[in-house]
């Protein structure tokens, strides 16, 4: 029986939907350390994960035989791929399955930050009646500058012209411009004409401390910042300094360098107390129809990948989908170093045991190879062990068609 551990509740029809592909399915509800998760996935086939857990290399050399991680959010920067890649583990997101939840939280943020409705609800909380258009003002005509332009910055820009917004951005990379966003040479550009500055890069280690005192301070005062992309691309210290100073009319934050593990646990910032920031609890894509979206989009490729070794999206190995033909008996899956002559040494093999091969297909990336071989013929077992023993191979796998 194959097994699949889910940790940090993701939703209930990844069970559904493993469980209706023969997998049987054991949850934990909170995020777990290295040492639990290697004593928790003895025996396990695929885990599954939120952005709480963190599989380091550690976990992954003690857990080799692992087939499969599912990360039931975008990001992957709390999986060591490398590692991961190494023991031939395929590893699977959902890059759009809360985008749209995602740009509506920052659409929603930038209304509120203009309006100074987190100022007006906190003046109401303590009993105080201050009815005045004072710092309020509309979106409209204001310049909504977006930091990483890629699927949720360039939604974004769609909503945000849509509401009257004049929409620059940065990438460090040439993106397509939508509607009437005009792309920025720097960020720096971008920071110094943008009112409200929204950040939308990906979970790279380059972007760590991507803004500090020096980003802040090329802002235009009285600007806003919304961060809703990566808790370490923001120093916190920097960013209330610049609020308490009035440099910053005000900020909405979701993720942060420090977050508790789980629900219920205490939480410390710097920005906590203060009228003109909005504080949520990573809660960007947590709606139901994301959720939903995600667990039904990351379980369904985990059990592609395990009936069928397809790694479409997959994070870490070349991408391959092999259809069988209807006499195809099994197929044969090798995951192996990236070196010459491989995949003609493998049919040699097959070849000199009288194993007829119906399909093939090859793919590499990088430093690995990924090869699915389908044969309609008896399983050529001297083969297989012949295989399997290459100084190449990292993993091979038999599935019955």
């Amino acid at each position: 029986m194959t097994r699949a551990l889910l940790l940090e509740n993701p939703h209930p029809d990844a069970d559904r939907i493993l469980a209706s592909r023969g997998i049987e399915v054991t949850r934990v509800r909170g995020a777990l350390d290295e040492d639990e998760l290697i004593g928790a996935l003895d025996g396990v086939d695929v885990l599954g994960i939120r952005s709480k857990t963190r599989v380091t290399a550690r976990v992954l050399d003690a857990r080799p035989h692992l087939a499969a991680i599912g990360a039931f959010c975008i990001g992957t920067n709390q999986i060591d791929l490398a590692a991961a890649t190494r023991h031939g583990i395929a590893a699977f997101n959902a890059p759009y399955s809360n985008t749209r939840s995602v740009v509506e939280l920052a659409v929603g943020e930038i209304i509120d930050l203009t309006r100074r409705v987190t100022v007006k609800n906190s003046r109401m909380h303590r009993g105080v009646w201050d009815k005045s258009a004072e710092g309020s003002h509309e979106v409209r005509g204001h310049t909504l500058g977006i930091i990483g332009y890629g699927n949720i910055g360039t939604q974004l820009s769609v909503l945000a012209e849509a509401l009257g917004l004049n929409v620059i951005y940065f990438d460090t990379v040439e993106r397509l411009s939508l509607g009437n966003a005009t792309q920025m040479p720097t960020m720096e550009s971008v920071l110094r004409e943008a009112d409200i500055v929204s950040i939308h890069v990906d979970g790279s280690s380059r972007n760590t401390n991507l803004f500090g005192d020096r980003e802040f301070s090329q802002m235009k005062k009285g600007a806003l910042f919304i961060n809703l992309s990566r808790g370490f691309v923001v120093d916190i210290t920097a960013l209330y300094d610049h609020l308490v100073s009035g440099h910053l009319g005000g900020a909405a934050i979701d993720v942060f360098p420090e977050e508790p593990r789980a629900n219920g646990e205490a939480f410390e910032s710097p920005l906590t107390g203060l009228d003109n920031v909005i504080l949520t609890p990573h809660i960007g894509g947590s709606t139901e129809e994301a959720q939903l979206d995600i667990g039904r989009f990351v379980s369904t490729k985990l059990a592609d990948y395990l009936d069928t070794g397809s790694t479409e999206m997959s994070v870490n190995l070349p991408d391959l989908q092999l259809r069988p033909s209807a006499s195809s008996r099994y197929r044969i899956r090798l995951i192996h170093r990236n070196t010459p002559g491989v995949l003609a040494l493998v049919n040699q093999t097959f070849a000199e045991s009288g194993a007829n091969i119906d399909g093939q297909i090859l793919s590499t990336a990088g430093g690995i190879g990924y090869a699915i071989t389908d044969i309609s013929s008896e399983l050529p077992m001297e083969a297989l062990e012949a295989i399997s023993t290459m100084p190449d191979t990292v993993r091979l796998t038999v599935t019955p068609l």
